[in-house]
């Protein structure tokens, strides 16, 4: 055992968990640790504000197989990192957050800078943890990492008075083994499980996977590709599950939903047998699914709530409680032991058939840059060693249509919470963790403003992220939403005066900063933002008066979805 200060135990206990980098903002209630960290190998980047260092954090969480760090300080930090844990919480996305705090015999009291953090953070994270100077600090962070990645993984908020910092402990170096196999699931299918499910299965002549965030890890996006190489079903995913599979695989019909692609919200009307994988049945899908009489639900999922409400709402004929991973490895296994095989061959080509005979399109004959014409032009330079992040908007949704994401962990966005501000912060994390990739995150100009600080914190760093904004001077997605329910009445959604923020992005010391206003300029423009080297920022004016397409419309089931005057049917075989 080595006596240290409690500042030096938080410290020494992320170095033995192998954490690299830290992300996080100083204060008064949190310097011993910060100072600790000064004697450490681990990195600090310090943010701009502490959301965006916890959403620098939870981008190293959602781009790789570790738990991101973020340490803030009392008070109004505590605060102000809410928002990212709640964004955490509900995409299940594993992070640690320390936030200083008064000495413990001050809290409660009206001291200067405290908050009462479980309060905050109660309803928004997987757990709160109020240290108390009795508390063994190394066991509880060392438990927090692998619980926060265990089950359904989720944020973890670790509240530190300033006292427990500074007071003398021991520090037992405790191997991290034993708690990380606290949490192993060890939970399988047995035979009689595989046999019930594909009774169900070989039944069905038009059977459709829904893909969701539980199988976007390496684990799961191999088990459910190696699952399709056997028996070909075509496929749906939810936005938290783009590049699970190859999205340039003609059985992988995209992002099913209110925004999602033509082809898979025709597909889902069709199905017999409707295969869910670690899902949360989002309202945006599951309020338009109108099932046929006789389609049968399957479901797989980790989390015991979620499947109790699905089991109420959905009646699953075929339901498991555990890793989507493990289940589907276990689901193939017994397929190939059993000689079991599928022959769907008209369902295959019904899927292709759509996926090729309704493409995404837009207006073509505007004199303005449209969005979704940037997405598509975008789409044609993605790789496997691309990087996607988001704001939220028409270009985060333009972006889940359009870009042909082929790996898991690519594409980085705010699911269920929707949170604007989301890409610059999420972007710093996913390049700490996947440097040699090449990371761009797309913004609008609305939510690209509301962490604008970030472009400091990229420019300072010199880190090589390309910033693409898409700058309708106004806050479109909610626009649309106006021109719909208010007879076209906008308010508050649109910026009187038109700022260049390339000009600003300059000012900060990007190395790449232009500005794209006229269509003869986008191909060339985007080869050289693209081929630039350092910190890149390119800003593309495109139309105010853009809507985003297809739409199905609040309320409105799948058969209700709005093509909108540009996206048609094109010639080819017909398919019925």
């Amino acid at each position: 055992m080595e006596e240290m200060n409690g500042a030096e135990i938080l410290v020494k206990s992320l170095e033995d968990l192998g954490v690299k980098q830290i992300f996080g903002y100083t204060g008064a209630a949190i310097l011993p640790v910060f100072h600790a960290l000064q004697q450490s190998d681990i990195e600090i980047v310090i943010n701009a504000n502490e959301q965006a260092s916890a959403f620098s954090a939870a981008g190293y969480s959602r781009s790789s197989g570790e738990v991101g760090v973020a340490i803030v300080t009392s008070g109004p930090a505590i605060t102000n990192t809410l928002t990212s844990v709640a964004d955490a919480f509900g995409d299940s996305i594993p992070l640690l957050v320390f936030a200083g705090q008064v000495p413990e015999h001050k809290i409660g009291t009206d001291s200067f800078q405290h908050i009462n953090v479980k309060g905050v953070f109660g309803d928004a994270a997987k757990k709160v943890i109020q240290v108390s100077n009795d508390d063994d600090l190394e066991s509880i962070i060392k438990d927090a990492y692998y619980f926060a990645m265990s089950g359904k993984p989720g944020p973890v908020v670790i509240d530190v008075p300033l006292d427990k910092q500074q007071k003398m402990h021991e520090y037992q170096n405790m191997n991290v083994l034993r708690f990380e196999e606290s949490y192993h699931d060890d939970r399988h299918l047995c035979e009689e499980q595989c046999e019930e499910f594909y009774q169900l299965f070989l039944r069905s002549k038009r059977p459709l996977l829904y893909l969701g965030g539980g199988l976007n890890s390496e684990a799961g996006s191999h088990a459910i590709r190696e699952f399709n190489e056997y028996f070909g079903v075509p496929s749906v995913n939810t936005l938290m599950a783009k590049g699970v599979v190859d999205a340039r695989d003609d059985l992988n019909l995209g992002m099913l939903g209110m925004f999602g692609t033509p082809y898979a919200n025709m597909l889902i009307q069709e199905n017999d047998f409707f295969f869910a994988i670690g899902v949360r049945w989002d309202d945006r899908v599951a309020e338009k699914v109108g099932f046929a009489i006789g389609t049968d639900v399957a479901y797989i999922d980790i989390n015991p709530e979620k499947m109790h409400q699905i089991k109420i709402e959905r009646g699953p004929k075929f339901s498991f409680i555990g890793d989507a991973a493990t289940a589907i490895m276990d689901l193939l296994n017994y397929a190939k032991k059993h000689n079991i095989t599928l022959n769907i061959h008209d369902w295959q080509e019904r899927a292709r058939f759509l996926k090729r005979s309704w493409p995404l399109n837009y207006n073509r004959e505007s004199e303005y840059i449209q969005s979704a014409e940037v997405m598509a032009l975008l789409s044609t330079y993605v790789d496997g060693n691309t990087k996607i992040t988001t704001g939220v908007g028409n270009h985060q949704m333009l972006a889940a249509q359009y870009l042909p994401m082929q790996k898991a962990k690519s594409f980085m966005t705010s699911g269920s919470f929707g949170t604007m501000g989301f890409s610059m912060p999420t972007s710093i994390g996913v390049h700490y963790a996947n440097p040699e990739a090449r990371v761009i995150a797309i913004d609008g100009d609305g939510s690209l403003r509301m962490n604008l600080g970030e472009l400091h914190t990229i420019a300072s760093l010199d880190l090589p992220i390309k910033i693409l904004m898409l700058n309708n001077r106004s806050d479109g997605m909610v626009q649309n939403l106006q021109d719909a329910a208010y007879d076209g009445m906008r308010t508050g959604t649109q910026r009187p005066k038109d700022v260049h923020f390339a000009e600003i992005a300059r000012s900060f010391g990007f190395c790449y900063a232009e500005r794209i206003t006229y269509r003869s300029d986008l191909k060339d423009g985007m080869e050289a933002f693209l081929n630039a080297e350092g910190p890149c920022f390119l800003e593309i004016c495109t139309d105010r008066e853009e809507i985003l397409y297809p739409k199905v419309p609040a309320g409105g089931a799948y058969k209700d979805m709005i093509l909108g005057p540009y996206i048609k049917q094109v010639s080819g075989d017909t398919i019925e």
